[in-house]
């Protein structure tokens, strides 16, 4: 029986964003542990707040501070938090209406355990001891009753140097393992072979294989060796750096049609100047020893393909 391959991966994203003058005001008061919200035309106030009302569109610039007490709408335990949570130990997550406030804020809330969170119960920000502009200056809420209600009053929205910008972190974590059909390319792979499957009813041939003709539903099993020369068929040029990419920019990245595969796949185009490569550009792989995958496609010296050999796979 062969191995079976498992591997853990992670997709991450982190984008930076400018923020306008509301959102700048609502993070820049959580660094001075000030709650603002946004009133709306009907008198509303929107915690944390938009720049536009949702109801009718309209531009919303009236900032109100609102109390760091209020009231859970609703909850639901988290026994296991994961990496990047806001508590390591187990917590509730929680919306909280804060006193001024006509909307919910969603948050943690420090709790021994589900019998001590009840829906009504009274809770306080708890604000963490280093603040620098974002919403996890709200370490967490923790349970607070001092038998008085907060009320909400007019702010201005005006600090000293105000947050302009915020690098929002978009990260997934997760074990993939790969189904026969892809566990026959990853191994192709390793031995720098590319290997697709043909449907036996259109007779494409799909890189990678996906255990199924997508066009037909049919199952596929044969399997057949594509490449390894292959041709550009759409590019483009990458000018911005991504994080943990040792790669300098500008680059191209583009979709390679491998002689033989009636599907594109994407790879890196190296060997030449970025504003050299084109369509119909002739490639072929460039392996990295004891990789599983060519580190990146160049040029053949081949005359350019034809459009009409490959103008099916734009």
């Amino acid at each position: 029986m062969p191995d079976i391959l498992s591997a853990p991966l992670v997709v991450e994203f982190p984008f930076t964003r400018s923020l306008g003058p509301v959102q700048s005001a609502f993070l820049t008061g959580l660094r001075a542990r000030t709650v603002l919200g946004v009133r709306t035309g009907d008198g509303k106030i929107l915690v944390p707040p938009v720049e536009y009302d949702p109801v009718t569109a309209q531009e919303l610039r009236e900032l109100t501070e609102v109390a760091a007490t209020g009231t859970v709408t609703t909850w639901a335990w988290n026994p296991a938090p994961r990496r990047g949570q806001p508590l390591g130990t187990p917590f509730a997550w929680v919306l909280v209406r804060l006193d001024g406030a006509d909307t919910a804020l969603l948050h943690a809330l420090d709790a021994p355990g589900p019998e001590a969170v009840r829906t009504g119960m009274r809770v306080r920000i708890r604000w963490a001891p280093e603040r620098t502009g974002a919403i996890t200056d709200i370490a967490c809420f923790e349970p607070y009753d001092d038998g008085r209600t907060g009320r909400s009053v007019p702010h201005s929205g005006e600090f000293d140097d105000p947050v302009t910008g915020i690098v929002t972190p978009a990260r997934l974590d997760y074990r993939y393992t790969p189904g026969r059909a892809q566990s026959a390319y990853l191994g192709a792979l390793f031995a720098q072979r590319v290997v697709g499957e043909r449907c036996p009813s259109c007779t494409k041939v799909y890189v990678p294989p996906r255990g199924a003709c997508p066009t037909c539903g049919v199952a596929t099993a044969e399997q057949v060796e594509v490449g390894p020369r292959g041709t550009v068929t759409t590019y483009c040029i990458v000018n911005i750096k991504a994080k943990n990419l040792d790669i300098e920019v500008p680059y191209v990245y583009a979709h390679i049609a491998l002689d033989g595969a009636d599907l594109a796949l994407h790879a890196r185009i190296g060997g030449i100047p970025y504003d050299q490569v084109r369509m119909g550009l002739r490639v072929e792989p460039v392996w990295t020893e004891g990789e599983r995958h060519p580190d990146h496609y160049r040029p053949t010296g081949e005359p350019d393909a034809d459009y009409d050999v490959y103008k099916e796979l734009l």
